[in-house]
């Protein structure tokens, strides 16, 4: 039995929870000024399902309200999504970002107003099929923008990071309202599969997370015990060495540094002094490369002809 005002009444319901749903999210990610774990692809997804998204409840004739939802979801997805291209890891320049934003913003009122007036009268005299393709690639763009999360979830053993708990359940409240408006009202298959989906990918997200607390945080200790083992042949192997072991090994090691020093400066004071009485020799006495490198004022072939000098007085 369809229901008007209750239909109207949950689909608000619905609306007002997509409108507040990612506040909690940009306020996180603001605090943290880190969006890792976050995956950008999604909120991008997001934000380009919310175009057929709109169409397909505007040429149907849904309830204003549902009309409504799909452009203040673009919106603040649209922050989120910059957010993720600002912040950590991505780190993405603002010239790039306002480019990005731009072309998003104007893709959406051109395929919207467009598509819009083309086929609004065309629905109405009921050729439904043109609005149904809307709405099955907003569903699939919805759900596919679920996707990348779990990548992010595989990588840290089903831990959720940079997703906030809040934006989940009251995206998910909203997607459960809304159900409940199609349900009662027009009874939109295509809105229910939509709605069903993003409720059931969102659920996922938080049964990893406490599948991953009972695994490694209520119940599991295996990563504390391998951590307090290391420590413990750590300390055992300090204690076999000595009491006095770290000390010697300090003062070994400032013995040999100062040693190296002292050997260090004797060959840059033997060189020196090389070069000095190089400096000081006549010309003719020295060696054709001496001879062109004195010439020239090349540094590298000076010292080379210094050391030279230095080998044959040597063996002279």
């Amino acid at each position: 039995m369809i229901s008007k005002s209750a239909s109207t009444a949950l689909a608000t319901i619905g609306t007002i929870c997509w409108c507040i749903q990612l506040i909690p999210q940009i306020w996180y990610n603001w605090r943290r000024k880190d969006c890792t774990g976050l995956p950008a692809i999604m909120m991008l997804l997001w934000v380009v399902s919310g175009i057929p998204f709109g169409i397909y409840f505007i040429i149907s004739d849904g309830d204003l309200a549902l009309q409504v939802q799909p452009h203040l979801f673009m919106f603040f997805c649209s922050i989120s999504f910059v957010q993720t291209c600002y912040y950590p890891p991505i780190k993405m320049s603002r010239k790039r970002i306002l480019m990005i934003v731009f072309g998003l913003i104007a893709s959406d009122v051109g395929l919207e107003v467009g598509f819009i007036l083309w086929l609004r009268p065309v629905y109405r005299k009921g050729t439904h099929w043109p609005a149904l393709i809307f709405g099955v690639i907003a569903t699939v763009l919805l759900a596919v923008g679920l996707i990348p999360p779990y990548f992010e979830l595989a990588k840290r053993r089903g831990r959720v990071v940079g997703i906030n708990f809040l934006f989940l359940l009251v995206d998910s409240m909203g997607a459960w309202f809304s159900i409940a408006s199609v349900v009662v009202g027009n009874m939109d298959v295509m809105g229910i599969i939509l709605y069903c989906i993003v409720a059931a990918l969102e659920i996922g997200i938080f049964l990893s997370q406490f599948i991953w607390l009972c695994r490694f945080r209520w119940f599991g200790h295996d990563d504390e015990e391998e951590i307090e083992e290391l420590s413990m042949d750590d300390a055992s192997s300090n204690n076999t060495a000595g009491p006095n072991y770290n000390t010697e090994r300090e003062s070994e090691d400032k013995e040999g540094s100062q040693i190296i020093d002292t050997h260090s400066f004797a060959n840059i004071s033997r060189e020196e002094s090389l070069s000095r009485q190089c400096e000081k020799k006549d010309v003719g006495s020295m060696t054709f490369p001496a001879r062109m490198a004195q010439t020239f004022k090349i540094p590298a072939l000076v010292r080379r002809a210094n050391l030279e000098e230095l080998h044959r007085g040597y063996r002279d």
